[in-house]
């Protein structure tokens, strides 16, 4: 750094006169550090004011203890995946009890429970339910949705299942 640059540093720093500036860097070797603190001794520049700093974070009251602050957002993690959950949950609910699965025969309906009914009764009964589901497929027998949510994607896929029966009965009688 040139020697204006250090007497226009100095100069904005300890707000003194360009005189000022380059007597004190001259005085100092033209070390900026020097020349502060020669101006601070003929009181020409206040020190800082606060000249003791400490690693105590009891004295410091921008520090907060890690441990509680880990503690307490974890706290609030756990609480909004409970609300997320309970959200979830209750939406499930609603889907279930507001839609129905229903079973047709030849365009006739002959059987319509609630969706929540049917996964309680698949739940304890899957392994009787699911091959008289498919059984029932090849008797004409259809399945689908229906109730106060979009279903048609669902429904789509039950009558590719019925689809897929009538093709497979279809192969089994030109044998």
């Amino acid at each position: 750094m040139e020697q204006l640059e250090k007497v226009e540093k100095l100069r904005q720093r300890a707000n003194v006169s360009y005189e000022e500036a380059k007597e004190a860097l001259e005085a100092s070797a033209w070390d900026l550090l020097d020349a502060m603190v020669y101006l601070e001794k003929q009181g020409k520049v206040k020190p800082p004011s606060q000249e003791s700093y400490t690693t105590n974070c009891d004295e410091q009251t921008q520090y907060v203890d890690v441990k509680e602050k880990v503690q307490e957002q974890e706290e609030e993690a756990s609480r909004k995946t409970c609300q997320k959950l309970g959200h979830l949950f209750r939406i499930f609910i609603r889907k279930t009890r507001d839609n129905a699965f229903c079973v047709s025969r030849k365009g006739e309906e002959i059987l319509r429970i609630p969706v929540i009914a049917m996964l309680i009764l698949l739940l304890f009964f899957w392994q009787f339910l699911i091959p008289a589901a498919v059984i029932a497929l090849f008797f004409d027998c259809r399945y689908s949705f229906k109730g106060k949510d979009d279903l048609e994607g669902m429904n789509r896929a039950m009558e590719k299942a019925g689809e897929f029966a009538d093709k497979v009965k279809d192969e089994y009688e030109k044998l």
